[in-house]
Parts: structure tokens; sequence; C-alpha cells
């Protein structure tokens, strides 16, 4: 997809009328195409070619990039930082934001920061309990939960204010978004915590992990009912498993993923399972692509982010578009031999 103002690298765009931030995801949401992002796992490095190396398997296939930010309550390169790197390169990034591990002072000031660094998007969490990381004896903050930092970013932007009241000489221009789990009992109480969310001020939601597309479906009829769709855009999360034992696993310690019988079955019946595995992605998200109000798809490849080109490949959502990224036109090695 090509803009009139096409993106130049250390640079923001302009925002259009009716936008709220200057990022790339926001405009093809907003323009009705099938969104597609994907999650890179910030390296256990000080070395940013490692974040380089990372981001371009994604090069041509993703409208933007997650940042996971000390997801599973391991430490790992700051969101921040990733996304800095990562938009110097002229990347779309959301940057994760975790309640865990900071208080509302500093998760105010990583907010500016972001900004002023050309982070167009922010994904408000509530995060892991430190019990589930390597570092259990750290302390945990939640100063703030995932709603009130959702109403925190949105004061910043509108009202350009900080929560203590004080004034910001430039507000944050960001395209606002929160988690959703369709999929986590109460089931019926899902739709009604997606609205609240939107109340709070989130404008995109990236969903847990769907393997039941039944579900889902039941999800999205609840929302459609309650005029939600039309007020957010929903991204379901998807990513291919690597093996029936994986897959058990997943359904007993992850909490809201539900993973179906018969696609373990399948799993445990497969030549090749992981090759099965991201058969079964294709599958899942050319299903979703075909649920009314559904804008998108967040896949998260763990261990597997170089299968993510060839699964959104072979889904066909992007319908022949290229998502911009650094390297778009620059001639490849062989194009160069070529000419």
């Amino acid at each position: 997809m090509r803009f009139e103002d096409e993106p130049v690298p250390g640079f923001q765009l302009p925002i259009l009328p009716g936008h709220s931030s200057p990022g790339r995801l926001e405009r093809v949401l907003r323009a009705g195409r099938f969104a597609v992002t994907a999650e890179i796992a910030p390296p256990d490095s000080a070395d940013p070619n490692e974040v380089y190396l990372r981001a371009r398997i994604f090069d041509g296939y993703v409208d933007a990039i997650n940042a996971t930010d000390g997801s599973g309550a391991n430490c790992h390169m700051s969101s921040v930082g990733v996304c800095a790197l990562l938009t110097r390169e002229g990347y779309a990034t959301i940057m994760q934001a975790s309640c865990r591990d900071k208080n509302r002072i500093g998760m105010q000031g990583d907010i500016l920061g972001a900004a002023a660094m050309g982070v167009a998007n922010v994904l408000c969490l509530t995060g892991d309990g430190v019990q589930a990381g390597d570092q259990p004896d750290a302390k945990p903050v939640f100063d703030l939960d995932c709603m009130s930092l959702i109403e925190t970013v949105r004061t910043m932007r509108d009202d350009s204010r900080l929560r203590s009241g004080r004034k910001l000489t430039q507000s944050p221009k960001l395209f606002i978004g929160g988690a959703a789990n369709p999929f986590a009992q109460p089931f019926e109480f899902r739709p009604e915590r997606l609205a609240k969310k939107i109340a709070a001020g989130a404008q995109f939601v990236q969903t847990q992990y769907c393997y039941d597309i039944e579900m889902l479906k039941r999800y999205m009829e609840r929302v459609r009912e309650m005029g939600l769709h039309e007020q957010v855009y929903i991204l379901v999360g998807v990513g291919p498993l690597a093996s029936a034992n994986a897959a058990r696993w997943i359904r007993a310690h992850v909490p809201g993923v539900h993973i179906p019988d018969e696609i373990i079955d399948r799993l445990a019946g497969a030549e090749k399972p992981k090759l099965e595995g991201r058969k079964i992605c294709v599958e899942l998200i050319q299903q979703i692509r075909e649920i009314e109000g559904v804008h998108g798809v967040h896949v998260m490849a763990y261990r597997q982010e170089e299968a993510v080109a060839e699964i959104i490949d072979a889904s066909g959502v992007l319908e022949g578009r290229e998502p911009w990224h650094p390297h778009r036109d620059t001639p490849t090695e062989q194009q160069r031999a070529a000419s």
C-alpha cells in the first residue's frame, strides 16, 4: 500500500485529518485494509544489530511491529529502546507498556520519550506477575493497570496534561491500543470489558491467541450487537504451534488460550508437526479474515519468527499489497547483479 506521502526513515509523516497519530498502522486501518502486525522478541543484548536483524525478517509482510515489554516477567532490551531503534530505521512500531515494572511517573516519562522519538502506537498492558519470570524476587509495582494506563495516555494526548494536572507543552500523538481476551472466563463478560477499554480511550486491540474460530465468532457476534466493532479496530492474535505437546502445554498453562482437541489431534498425527502448525495458522487467518468486525491479525510466532512471511503470504490476506518497510525501494543483490 502506498500513500501519497511516503515515509522517510527518521522523519514522521503528517497527521491526516481525523487521525490521532502520524503512524502508518492507523492509516492502513482507517483506509479499510486488513492489517497485519507481528511481535518481535527483544534480545538479551545491547547490540542494536540484533534488533535490526530480527525486524528485517518481517519486511514486506507486516504493517507494524510490536516490541514486548518484559514479556513473561523476564528482562530483555526495553520496549522503548527497541522501538526507538526501529523507528529511526523507518519501521512502524507498537510500544508495549506494562504496568508491572514502573509507577505512573516512570510510565508517563516513557510515553513522552517514545513519542518524541517517533513512536506512533502504544499498547497498554497490566503485565504478567513477577512470579512468572526468572527473577521472582523482583518488586512488582502495578501502580496503574491497563485501564488506568489507557486513560492516562489519552489524557496526555487529548488534554495535554499529566495525571497530576500539570500541562504539557507538546502532547504525544499516539494511536492507543489495549489487549483483549475473547477466550477467557467469564466469556460473557469479555465484550463488556472491551467496551470499558474503548470508553477509557482504546482505539485498537490485539487479542490473545485464537485457535477456536467458533468461540471467536460468538464473541464477535456480541461485539457487533453492542456496536463495538465500529468504535475500535480489532486485530485477532494468531500463531503457529510447533507440536502437539507444545499445544497441550499452552492450553494448560497460558490463561485464556483455548486449543480444541481437533487441533491437537491434527498436530499429533502429522508427519511434520511444525509444518502442520503453520498450515493450521494459515487456515485460521483465512477464516478470521471472513468474520465481520475483525480488522486484522496479530501474529505471535514465538521462536518461529522466520515463518511469519511464509504464513502471511500463504494466507493471502494482504491481497497483493506490500506494507512499507525501510528496504522496499532498495534494489536487492540479485536485482543489482541483473542490471
